[in-house]
């Protein structure tokens, strides 16, 4: 199943080509399993106690992209025990380089209508809206509705 990966954010992006056959894995961002489970099973036709655990983008990007940068070691990496004395600034730091390679744009902001829009809007920002709305909380639902127990 191959759908553009600028696509691929939402369930109705999924698509069933002619030839498709179940065993065939879905192409979507973990979010899309994880937020429309009841989606990805319909489209896969998924029987009880089967649930979709990932999805793999396959395929060409549908716009010119970018190499997102990775957070630095020192951000990331602990020896011995954990210590996030100056955590505060290479964030901050890690924030500035990623926006001087790639701004993000506006309209890309996550959830403007409850933080408003911010600039510049980096890396930090981005990741503490989208952490403000759980994902994945109707899961268990359905997968006792699929046939599991919790017990």
């Amino acid at each position: 199943m191959v759908a553009p990966a600028s696509v691929a954010a939402h369930p109705s992006a999924l698509r069933r080509p002619a030839g498709f056959r179940a065993a065939v894995a879905p192409v979507a961002r973990g979010r899309v399993i994880r937020n429309h489970p009841d989606a990805v099973a319909e489209i896969l036709d998924l029987p009880d106690k089967v649930f979709p655990v990932a999805g793999l983008c396959v395929g060409y990007p549908a716009a010119a992209g970018h190499i997102s940068m990775r957070l630095p070691l020192e951000v990331t990496l602990h020896t011995n025990r954990y210590d996030d004395a100056l955590l505060g600034e290479a964030i901050a730091a890690y924030d500035r380089r990623r926006d001087a390679r790639y701004s993000i744009p506006r309209e890309q902001q996550r959830l403007p209508e409850v933080f408003g829009y911010v600039s510049p809007y980096g890396w930090s920002e981005d990741k503490a809206r989208q952490a403000a709305r759980p994902e994945g909380q109707g899961f268990p639902a359905y997968l006792r509705a699929r046939g599991f127990t919790m017990d």
